[in-house]
């Protein structure tokens, strides 16, 4: 009985062994030998790669995990569904482009809220026209005192067209755009030009090096001191200067008395000059000293030379003449042949005084 068993086994071994060498003559032959299970290779994709999970038996094979797609029937055990052909692919592409073929316009969905507004947010453009930084800016808006064309803003986040769009800020309009303004106490014996073609000493020596072209707003005459503007805000300067807005200038002159005590209502009434009729607003003695007399005139007018003009013609020449302010700019302290920019309020002041 051993010994039969043991012929038994040793018979399977034979003809396992007779069928490998079955196949070895097979595939000597040129017919193709049938794979091992461990050495069949399994497509794992549409490319027919395996970069994916294999396929084959398991749960692919048997469809999956629960809820997951099940693979076509007639497979075949141990495959997978062939995948896309690159001649099916290429029908698809085709198809969708003919369906699409009509429709260039075709608008890409938005990918954030509020892609579709334009313009800049209100805290970023109070911050770049000097109120502080964008925390301080929304502090200002809510604090209700920002207004966008008339409308208290109380919102953040609300966006603004610098170009188009008037901002306020306590009721003074706010320049949103890259413009600059600055203040020059203009010494005696400077020309109110940016250049002087003869060489002599001009506005232009004292605003070099600046990010943009800046041009006077009016004049002053050479041996005139004090305030003069300066600016790229065209609007600005052009109704500064305009009579039509009537921006008073403040003005000390220096001159020799005695004075009668009619000399301000004759300068009020107006004083004939050889262009035409000149009126003061306002005249005060500031200070006297003897036979010498400090003065103070106040004028929208902006004739050359105009408060030279009317005092002599009064009878008091004028020895020195210092410009004070122009409109809501004082020169307070501010030193000869200085050069400052104005603060956001002094801006709002001088466009609340010409409708800007």
């Amino acid at each position: 009985m051993r010994s039969s068993g043991s012929g038994r086994n040793s018979g399977r071994g034979n003809q396992r062994g007779a069928g490998n060498d079955r196949d070895e003559r097979q595939q000597g032959q040129g017919r193709p030998r049938k794979p091992r299970p461990e050495e069949r290779r399994y497509d794992v994709g549409p490319g027919g790669t395996q970069d994916g999970p294999k396929s084959g038996r398991g749960g692919a094979a048997r469809g999956g995990a629960k809820g997951g797609p099940r693979q076509p029937q007639g497979t075949g055990r141990g495959r997978t569904a062939p995948a896309s052909s690159r001649e099916y692919d290429a029908r698809a592409e085709e198809r969708n482009r003919e369906r699409y073929a009509d429709k260039k316009d075709v608008k890409l969905p938005k990918t954030f809220p509020g892609a579709e507004q334009e313009g800049e947010r209100l805290q970023k453009v109070l911050a770049r026209a000097g109120y502080g930084s964008r925390r301080a800016c929304e502090e200002l808006i809510e604090q209700a005192r920002v207004e966008i064309n008339g409308e208290i803003v109380l919102e953040q986040g609300r966006r603004v067209d610098p170009e188009k769009d008037e901002v306020r800020v306590d009721g003074l309009t706010v320049a949103t755009q890259s413009y600059q303004f600055f203040s020059l106490n203009k010494p005696a014996g400077v020309v109110s030009t940016m250049e002087d073609p003869e060489g002599r000493q001009s506005l232009g020596d004292y605003v070099t090096n600046r990010e943009t072209r800046l041009f006077h707003v009016g004049r002053l005459d050479t041996e005139t001191e004090g305030v003069i503007l300066l600016t790229n805000h065209g609007e600005l300067a052009h109704r500064l200067t305009h009579p039509k807005y009537g921006v008073k200038k403040t003005y000390l002159a220096h001159i020799v008395g005695p004075i009668p005590r009619d000399l301000g209502k004759r300068l009020k009434d107006g004083i004939q000059l050889e262009d035409g009729y000149a009126r003061a607003d306002h005249f005060r003695v500031v200070e006297q000293t003897g036979k010498n007399y400090l003065v103070e005139v106040v004028l929208h007018e902006g004739r050359k030379h105009i408060v030279r003009r009317m005092l002599a013609e009064a009878g008091f020449p004028v020895d020195k003449l210092v410009r004070t302010a122009f409109g809501p700019i004082t020169l307070g302290d501010q030193k000869s042949g200085w050069l400052r920019r104005l603060s956001n309020t002094e801006v709002g002041m001088l466009m609340k005084e010409v409708d800007l």
